[in-house]
């Protein structure tokens, strides 16, 4: 957390919110969080500079500015980008805040990270490009077909839900979206990647495609630390089929939800039953 439909609301947020306004300085409280610059060459790049656009790859929010650099974070588990309106964030968000830029018409933008896991990058658009060569399809984009998931399954011997959670092959997808997706293709999250069907691949990426606009919808899923750039919760938890509610019935055919760790580390759910 926070995946693609968390990034993207936060990037969406921030594109009509603060494009246009200019950065008259800023302060770094907590220099753990930066790469690849330092807190005083953080401080003097932005200075002066306006803030273009802000959009989402993958689960970075990029912030691009008038002097060609860019912001790149990744929020991990408990960061954000949150505007203060003056006084508008409640004090438990500022008590986080890692940095803020203090924007020309009196508004301040904070990346809040309470465990500090999360990482705030400035990067010149060259870097960045070199930087997100890595990262695969974006699965709301139309390439993102059935035929082309298939193709990425065929080559892997690894469980289906590890191969959707790859950065490198489908950029975005993290474990609340895999679990939900999973259980909407009725794909058991354990199979090996080349035994799905072009069938199979077929289903998993309508349902992938379904559960990630649903959710960007519904603003995104908040279960502890996910805020918008307003310090709102989404509201896609209350969707969720089987993500977080491992020992409930499934919501399809009313058998017990199963919990595990075993595919890869991360928390995995689903029904034995509907899912092969």
């Amino acid at each position: 957390m926070p995946e693609l439909p968390e990034t993207e609301t936060i990037a969406r947020d921030l594109d009509g919110r603060v494009s246009g306004a200019t950065i008259v300085d800023a302060r770094v409280r907590k220099s753990d969080v930066l790469r690849g610059v330092t807190a005083a060459q953080f401080v003097k790049r932005l200075r002066g500079v306006d803030i273009v656009r802000s959009w989402r790859r993958a689960k970075l929010i990029i912030i691009d500015l008038s002097s060609n650099d860019r912001i790149v974070v990744q929020p991990r588990f408990t960061g954000a980008l949150l505007i203060d309106e003056g006084g508008s964030l409640a004090a438990d968000e500022l008590r986080y805040s890692t940095l803020q830029l203090n924007l020309g018409d009196g508004r301040a933008l904070h990346y809040r990270d309470i465990r500090r896991l999360g990482t705030v990058a400035l990067m010149t658009a060259e870097r960045y490009e070199a930087y997100a060569a890595r990262l695969g399809i974006e699965p709301l984009d139309p390439a993102f077909s059935g035929a082309h998931l298939s193709g990425l399954l065929r080559g892997s011997r690894q469980a289906v839900k590890k191969v959707l959670m790859d950065q490198r092959l489908v950029a975005g997808i993290g474990n609340i979206y895999a679990n939900e997706a999973l259980w909407r293709a009725r794909i058991d999250p354990s199979r090996a990647s080349r035994t799905l069907s072009l069938d199979d691949a077929g289903r998993v990426r309508d349902a992938l495609v379904s559960v990630l606009r649903e959710s960007i919808a519904a603003r995104g899923t908040s279960f502890r630390d996910y805020r918008d750039a307003s310090g709102a919760r989404g509201t896609f938890v209350e969707s969720l089929a089987v993500y977080g509610r491992a020992g409930e019935p499934c919501p399809r055919c009313g058998k017990r939800l199963v919990g595990t760790h075993a595919i890869d580390g991360r928390m995995t759910v689903l029904c034995a039953q509907c899912q092969r």
